[in-house]
């Protein structure tokens, strides 16, 4: 264990981050799912957005990798035009 006080802070400040992240991750994971299955060209489109407001969010924290986050980007936008 920790015998220094900043190293006590850092490991609780380490896990606060790390649970923001994984609920940030997995919100994103649920919205993505959920375009992924709309039918609806206009309500898709909107989604988009958020989704992309989402995925560029977590790119620039380095939650996930900017590459993983443009390809979704592409594949989602691609999807939702096809509609």
């Amino acid at each position: 264990m920790a015998n220094h006080k900043s190293a006590l802070k850092r490991i609780r400040s380490n896990e606060a981050k790390r649970l923001r992240n994984r609920y940030q991750h997995k919100t994103t994971r649920t919205f993505v799912k959920r375009l992924r299955h709309t039918t609806d060209k206009a309500e898709a489109q909107e989604l988009l957005k958020k989704v992309i407001g989402m995925l560029d969010k977590l790119a620039k924290k380095n939650i996930i990798h900017k590459n993983k986050a443009s390809n979704q980007k592409s594949k989602l936008t691609k999807m939702v035009n096809a509609l």
